[in-house]
């Protein structure tokens, strides 16, 4: 392969014409000559740049409403063509094929046409053919020809060109090739992804997943492990969307952190109410609504201070400046909120180690969607959890029922339990948690954790009582025996919440009642490994 290539030719065909008129320009002052299609011709002649259509080239019009347009073998011959290969130097003359140097190509916006919820004929329609086929052709010959299909790397292209006497490198062109590639693979799985939903294929044969970088990370999980940060373009509120005001970049556990916080408190409707999550290491350390963020957070801190110190903060509300003294008064990592006043952010002004994300919303907890997971030799997928219930759905199985403010305090708690490590344990009292158990091989042991931090708590904060007591308490999964009941009665809780399902169902709802415990199935369980 040849170094160094001199760029005399350039195909331009894109869909986004962001900067390409100034791009086109700085090509042409640099003794380029330029093609292109339709839409992009039509803009560079609009900026009175000498540009000659791909239909010129190939003594074809474009048809079919420009889906016929660039499939041709003057173009894919010139793209294509191994300059140093006698043979096709040949048939490049016999035929009347020119060179092409450079192709600049991005795609019918599909990825963009489905995020806004188009019908299905509109989508298809968005399927690009010609501009994936000429950047895979491109993309093969890059010992010769470079590919752009980002706008990003416009002013990369023109800086290469400056420093190698308007040459490409083939380190380059190996650079873009790598990423043109990517982007067709992102593209079809888009676009695979779309149409098994679209016809109802829950398992197709084949799945593809992609992304596009956000950020290369200092580490991953730990020091030695290498890690970046990928949006997969489906525009849902959260860390991806986020706008960071202040601090140092996230790392890898600050992403995670934050994504789970943040997808916990968006289960709270914020024209219910405040609500705050404070989350560690993927588990709420506390969680809680008030008529105030301030209070929310407050009441949140004061389930576990010590977890909580070095946390991360999630707010469904804009957070305002009340709010934000309060959480300034010990040390925490990020703060994720829909927004934030002025106020607040003069505040995490002098906070130089705190992150403060804005996201402009938050996300739909019931919204569909996909998960995956890597295992050696393949990955699991499963739709979101995004299964919810209603005090209608409850199923009251012992003899003493609920009361109002426990039936509350159980939907809350089922709430968080959802974003629980298994198998978890929470209880709440006046829609606030007041003991969490997360992450434990037995359910019993999850309930003891509970209590113990409760217990610890009241401590602290001078009650004469654990808070646990006369809470209601919920588990992601049912109790396989009578000993979790009695281990939360212990506690002096008053009811629970779980889905039932167990064999041993008669015994446990048996010491419900005989402890004087109100019980209530859910029917559905919210495992999180």
């Amino acid at each position: 392969m040849t170094d160094r290539i001199p760029l005399r030719r350039a195909l331009i065909s894109v869909s986004d014409k962001a900067g390409l008129v100034d791009f086109a320009r700085a090509l042409h002052a640099r003794g380029v000559d330029l093609l292109s299609t339709g839409g992009t011709a039509h803009a560079l002649r609009q900026a009175a740049l000498p540009v000659r259509d791909v239909a010129d080239l190939t003594g074809f019009p474009e048809m079919m409403d420009g889906r016929v347009k660039t499939l041709h073998p003057r173009v894919h011959g010139g793209l294509l063509a191994l300059r140093d290969n006698a043979e096709h130097r040949a048939a490049m003359d016999e035929h009347g094929i020119e060179d092409i140097d450079l192709l600049v190509v991005n795609l019918y916006p599909f990825e963009a046409t489905v995020a806004r919820g188009a019908p299905y004929g509109d989508c298809v329609e968005n399927i690009d053919i010609g501009g994936p086929a000429m950047i895979r052709a491109a993309a093969k010959n890059h010992g010769f020809v470079a590919t752009l299909v980002d706008v990003d790397d416009y002013g990369a292209l023109l800086a290469e060109l400056d420093a190698n006497a308007g040459a490409t490198t083939l380190a380059f062109r190996q650079r873009m090739a790598q990423a043109a590639y990517a982007r067709t693979a992102a593209y079809d799985a888009a676009v695979s992804t779309w149409m098994a939903g679209a016809i109802g294929q829950d398992t197709p044969r084949r799945r593809a997943f992609a992304g596009t970088l956000a950020q290369p990370l200092r580490y991953g999980e730990n020091p030695h492990q290498q890690a970046a940060f990928y949006t997969d373009g489906s525009g849902r509120p959260g860390v991806a969307t986020a706008r960071q005001g202040q601090g140092k970049a996230l790392s890898y556990n600050n992403i995670n952190d934050t994504d789970a916080a943040f997808e916990l408190v968006a289960e709270f409707d914020p024209a219910a109410g405040p609500a705050v999550a404070i989350i560690k290491h993927a588990n709420p350390c506390g969680v809680a609504r008030a008529d105030t963020l301030e209070a929310a957070y407050r009441r949140a801190f004061d389930c576990d201070r010590t977890s909580a110190f070095g946390g991360i903060i999630a707010l469904n509300q804009p957070l305002d400046a009340a709010t934000a003294r309060a959480i300034t008064e010990i040390f925490t990592e990020v703060v994720i909120a829909p927004d934030a006043c002025d106020e607040a952010r003069a505040i995490f002004a002098d906070k130089k180690n705190l992150r403060l994300l804005t996201t402009g919303g938050l996300p739909d907890p019931g919204a569909p969607g996909l998960t995956f997971r890597q295992v050696a030799g393949g990955f699991l997928v499963q739709t979101r959890d995004n299964g919810r219930v209603t005090a209608a759905d409850l199923r009251v199985v012992t003899r003493r029922q609920p009361d109002a403010r426990e039936l509350d305090d159980l939907m809350f708690a089922w709430t968080v339990a959802k974003h629980v490590k298994s198998n978890a344990i929470v209880y709440a009292r006046d829609r606030a948690t007041v003991g969490i158990g997360a992450g434990q091989m037995s359910r019993v042991d999850s309930t003891r954790i509970g209590r113990r931090k409760s217990e610890d708590m009241a401590q602290a904060l001078g009650l004469p009582a654990p808070l646990t007591e006369g809470a209601a308490v919920a588990s992601d999964a049912f109790f396989p025996f009578a000993d979790g009941i009695e281990a939360l009665a212990e506690a002096g809780a008053r009811a629970v919440i779980q889905p039932g399902g167990s064999m041993r169902d008669d015994e446990v709802i048996a010491a419900a009642d005989r402890l004087g415990l109100a019980m209530v199935f859910t029917g559905q369980r919210h495992f999180r490994h």
